[in-house]
């Protein structure tokens, strides 16, 4: 093991540093009563596209706080129902280019790639929140009551596009499955959490994790640089860091994993210095459905080699008729 992390004897029972909110479960009981309670506007736009297999569409739907949601939608020519894939970006990014999806379709998948709000893509961020807007997603409403937290209104805009997709009739709504890499990674984790209908979870190096090891560590930069911010900024003595972590808590992947129900396949590189190995153990190791993970000692957050093979031909195998 490097330096810098715990003997993989220690990171296979470790259970994170991050406090848990009290009322963990009712906030998260009300954040999905909020969502229940909107009324999506689904629209789907033809996106003209040259594969002769796939028709491709540009997705929109109204999510929490009256934010206008867009995703990419491609679904097969010929008739369903479908099994069907949710992909979800890196910190930062968008969905991407259409191409990447459509090796999905050719198998008989339906295909929705989030673009996360405030971020690459499309999608609105209707903002309005106290305090800080700068240096950080993950610190984003942390100055508010925590129904504010930026985070919370991206984990159920990733329901929504969940219930939406299977809720469309050329969806098999019984093969779902939901996967993505870093920021992505722990998006599908909390969507698996929280949309428990998901069938097959297969997260890379998941962001958005046990918060309080992060910044233990020392490695509150890159993705995580927000935490450095908002200390340096707001609580320069830290006066308030158990409070400020516990409020953290509540979007806090780990905390929600022994919700899944999924089969998970994770890719965890032992080398990651932006998502630290044990983070990514925190949540993984609350997951009570049945998983796996393929460790890579020498990596770090890169290409995890032949990993995308893996994916696909865990969730092909699991979905085949």
């Amino acid at each position: 093991m490097p330096l810098f992390e715990m003997p993989l004897e220690q990171l296979r029972s470790y259970q994170g540093r991050n406090p848990k909110p009290l009322d963990f479960d009712d906030y998260w009981i009300r954040a999905l009563a909020d969502l229940s309670a909107i009324e999506p506007g689904v629209e789907l736009s033809n996106r003209a596209h040259p594969a002769s297999f796939a028709e491709c569409f540009d997705l929109w739907f109204t999510g929490v706080g009256g934010a206008r949601i867009h995703a990419q939608y491609l679904r097969p020519r010929i008739h369903g129902p479908h099994p069907a894939i949710l992909q979800f970006h890196g910190y930062t990014r968008s969905a991407g280019d259409w191409f990447d999806k459509l090796v999905w379709v050719a198998q008989g998948f339906a295909v929705a790639a989030l673009d996360v709000r405030g971020q690459g893509g499309q999608s609105q961020d209707v903002g309005g929140d106290t305090g800080t807007t700068l240096g950080g997603h993950i610190v984003r409403g942390l100055n508010g009551h925590p129904d504010r937290l930026l985070y919370r209104q991206i984990f159920l805009d990733t329901v929504q596009l969940a219930r939406l997709v299977m809720a469309f009739p050329e969806v098999d709504p019984s093969r779902l499955a939901a996967i993505g890499g870093s920021q992505g990674g722990g998006l599908t984790l909390a969507c698996a959490a929280l949309e428990p209908r998901i069938a097959l979870a297969a997260p890379v190096y998941p962001f958005l994790s046990d918060y309080q090891r992060v910044w233990e560590m020392d490695l509150a930069k890159d993705a995580y640089e927000g935490l450095t911010y908002y200390f340096m900024r707001f609580d320069p003595t830290h006066d308030k860091e158990s409070e400020i972590f516990t409020r953290l808590g509540y979007i806090d992947v780990q905390h929600l994993a022994d919700r899944i129900r999924a089969q998970v396949l994770i890719g965890t590189g032992l080398m990651d210095m932006v998502c630290p190995p044990s983070t990514q153990f925190a949540a993984y190791n609350k997951i009570k459905s049945r998983k796996e993970m393929v460790i890579y000692p020498d990596f770090g957050h890169d290409d995890l080699p032949g990993h995308s093979d893996r994916v696909f031909e865990f969730i092909a195998r699991g979905f085949r008729n």
